[in-house]
C-alpha cells in the first residue's frame, strides 16, 4: 500500500486494508523461512561452514539480515535479496529500452540501469536480411535502421570491460517496437521467466515484459519472412519501405482501446505492488469487461483497484487450498 496514488474513501481503505492483509498472511505462511526484515535470525549449519553474503551479519553468534527481503542459499553462500531494488541484468535477460544516441557503430540505450546499454551494428540482422560484413555504407544508414527516441527490444549479451552492457538482437522476435505503449514498473514486479514475449490473440496484442522494468503493450505485427520478401534498396544503398508498408501503420480504433485497457492492466498492478504476469493481467482486463467499463480510464480508479486486490487475495487463498 505504499506509495499508493489512488484517493480512497474511509469503505474502500477499510476493504483494501483487509484484502492486502489476507495476503500477507498467505505470504508469511508460505515463506516465513524465506522471508525476513531487519535483525530476524537467519537459520543455517555451522557444520557444514557458511559464508555469510550481501544483507547478513553476524551478531552474538547467530547470523542476522540486515536487509528486509528473502533468503538465497547458493552451496555454503548465505545472502539476502532485496524486493525492492534496483534492475540487475543478467545474461539472457529479455529487456526494453530507449535509444538516446546513434555512435559510430553502435547504438546506446536507456534501459533503466545505473549505465547504458551498447547495441553493435554487428549484434544485429541487417533490414536486407543477409547475413554478411557490415560495411561503411551500412555505418551510414544506421538511422534508417534506428534512431533517437527508438523503443527497441533486445537480448543481454554479457557486459563490457567498462561495465556497461552489451545487447543483441539477431532475431526477428527482436528489433524496433511500434504502434504501442511503454510502460515502466517496478523491476521487481517483472519476474524472470521461460517467456517474456506473449501474442493475445484474443486482442490481437503483443506483450512484452522486460526484466529490466519496462513494458511493452502494442499491435500484434506478423514477423516478416526474409527469404521471401524482397526489400527495396535506395541507390544509396539504404533501405526504404514500399507505400504500402507505410500505409499499414495506422492502428484501428478498437486496437487502440485494447491496448489501452491491457496497458491500465498493467499500470494497476503496478500501483498495487503485485507481481506482473499475462495471467493475472487477462484476468484483470476480463474482469474491466464483466464490470462494463466503457471508459477505460475507470480502470485507474479508487474502486476497480480494490476489486484487483480483493480479487487476488480469494485467487491466492482457493490456489493454496488447492495444494
Amino acid at each position: 500500500m505504499r506509495g499508493l496514488q489512488v484517493s480512497l474513501n474511509q469503505t474502500q481503505k477499510i476493504r483494501l486494508q483487509r484484502a492486502l492483509e489476507k495476503l500477507e498472511s498467505l505470504s508469511v505462511k508460505s515463506n516465513s523461512d524465506a522471508a525476513v526484515t531487519v535483525a530476524d535470525t537467519i537459520s543455517v549449519n555451522y557444520e557444514d561452514g557458511v559464508l555469510k553474503g550481501h544483507g547478513t551479519s553476524e551478531l552474538d553468534g547467530e547470523v542476522v539480515a540486515t536487509l528486509c527481503g528473502v533468503v538465497e542459499r547458493v552451496n555454503k553462500l548465505v545472502y539476502v535479496r532485496a524486493l525492492r531494488a534496483r534492475y540487475k541484468p543478467e545474461t539472457g535477460d529479455i529487456i526494453v529500452g530507449r535509444v538516446i544516441e546513434v555512435a559510430p557503430k553502435r547504438w546506446r540505450l536507456e534501459i533503466n540501469f545505473s549505465q547504458d546499454a551498447v547495441l553493435m551494428l554487428s549484434s544485429m540482422n541487417l533490414p536486407d536480411g543477409i547475413q554478411r560484413r557490415r560495411t561503411a555504407v551500412d555505418e551510414l544508414n544506421m538511422r534508417s535502421i534506428f534512431e533517437e527516441n527508438d523503443v527497441v527490444c533486445a537480448e543481454v549479451r554479457g557486459f563490457q570491460h567498462d561495465g556497461s552492457l552489451h545487447l543483441q538482437a539477431r532475431s526477428q522476435k527482436y528489433g524496433k517496437l511500434e504502434r504501442g505503449q511503454l510502460l515502466t514498473v517496478p523491476p521487481y514486479l517483472v519476474k524472470r521467466r521461460k517467456q517474456h514475449f506473449h501474442h493475445i490473440e484474443q486482442y490481437k496484442v503483443d506483450l512484452i515484459l522486460g526484466c529490466n522494468g519496462f513494458v511493452w503493450v502494442g499491435e500484434h505485427i506478423e514477423p516478416k519472412d526474409e527469404m521471401m520478401e524482397d526489400q527495396v534498396s535506395k541507390p544509396n544503398g539504404g533501405y526504404q519501405t514500399s507505400l504500402e508498408e507505410q500505409e499499414q501503420t495506422y492502428t484501428p480504433l478498437e486496437a487502440r482501446q485494447n491496448i489501452c485497457r491491457i496497458a491500465n492492466a498493467v499500470r494497476v498492478l503496478s500501483t498495487l505492488g503485485f507481481s506482473i504476469n499475462v495471467e493475472v493481467i487477462m484476468e484483470i482486463v476480463n474482469l474491466s469487461h464483466s464490470l462494463n467499463l466503457v471508459d477505460i480510464h475507470e480502470m485507474l480508479g479508487a474502486e476497480f483497484c480494490v476489486l484487483v486486490a480483493e480479487g487476488e487475495a480469494e485467487r491466492r487463498s482457493l490456489t493454496k487450498r488447492k495444494r
